[in-house]
C-alpha cells in the first residue's frame, strides 16, 4: 500500500496543495463546494486508492470545519479561532496555510505569534512523514516563539500544553481547545467589542 507523502512525491504535493487552497476559498465563502469540487475532479480522474484515502478523509474534515463556522458564525477575521478548529481537526498543512496568508498582513506581537503556530503547525507536519530532524529544528524555535509571547496569546488556546509537547517532540498532536469553542468564541466577541484597549495584540 502506498503512502501519501508530499516530501517525496509531486503529485501528493499538488493534490495537498489544491486541497488546501480549496478549503481556504470555502471558508471564506462559507461554502464547502470548492473543496468538493477538488475532490470530485481526482475521483473522475480515477486517481489511485491512497490518493482517493487522503481526499476522502480531509474532506469529512473540511465539512466538519464549515459546519463549525457556520454554526458559531465565526468571521474570517477570527483568525486564531480558525486556527483553533483546524488545528484540533489535525489539519496542520491547512493550519499553515490559513495562518501563513493571514501573517502577511500582520504586524508586530501578531505577525510573531502567527510565527511561531506555523512553525507549531510545520512540526506535525514533518512528524505526520517521519522526518523527526526537521521536527526537532522547528520544535525549538515554535517554542521559543510561543513562550516568547505568551502573555498576547489568545487565552482560549491551550498555549501551555503545546509548549511542552513541542518541548519534548511529542509526536501525538495537542488539542488545543476546539471542544471549548463556545465559550472561546463569546471570549472573542467581548474581545472584538473592548478592541483597541490593548494595544499589543489584536486576535483578529
Amino acid at each position: 500500500m502506498m503512502d501519501f507523502d508530499p516530501f517525496e512525491s509531486r503529485l501528493c504535493r499538488n493534490v495537498r496543495n489544491e486541497l488546501s487552497e480549496s478549503l481556504l476559498k470555502a471558508i471564506y465563502r462559507r461554502d464547502i463546494g470548492p473543496a468538493v469540487a477538488v475532490a470530485q475532479k481526482y475521483a473522475s480522474q480515477g486517481a489511485e486508492p491512497f490518493i482517493i484515502r487522503y481526499v476522502d478523509s480531509r474532506l469529512t474534515r473540511y465539512r466538519t470545519i464549515i459546519a463549525q463556522i457556520g454554526s458559531a458564525q465565526i468571521q474570517v477575521r477570527d483568525t486564531f479561532i480558525i486556527a483553533l478548529l483546524l488545528w484540533d481537526q489535525e489539519l496542520f498543512f491547512e493550519v499553515h496555510e490559513w495562518l501563513e496568508q493571514k501573517w502577511r498582513g500582520s504586524h508586530g506581537t501578531e505577525k510573531m505569534i502567527s510565527q511561531a503556530f506555523i512553525r507549531a503547525a510545520g512540526v506535525y507536519i514533518h512528524l505526520e512523514h517521519g522526518r523527526t530532524a526537521g521536527a526537532r529544528k522547528m520544535a525549538s524555535k515554535a517554542a521559543a516563539g510561543l513562550t516568547r509571547f505568551k502573555p498576547f496569546v489568545p487565552p482560549f488556546l491551550n498555549i501551555e500544553l503545546l509548549i511542552s509537547k513541542l518541548e519534548a517532540l511529542d509526536p501525538v498532536p495537542p488539542k488545543l481547545g476546539a471542544s471549548e469553542l463556545p465559550a472561546a468564541f463569546r471570549h472573542q466577541q467581548v474581545k472584538n467589542e473592548t478592541a483597541g484597549k490593548d494595544k499589543h495584540f489584536n486576535c483578529n
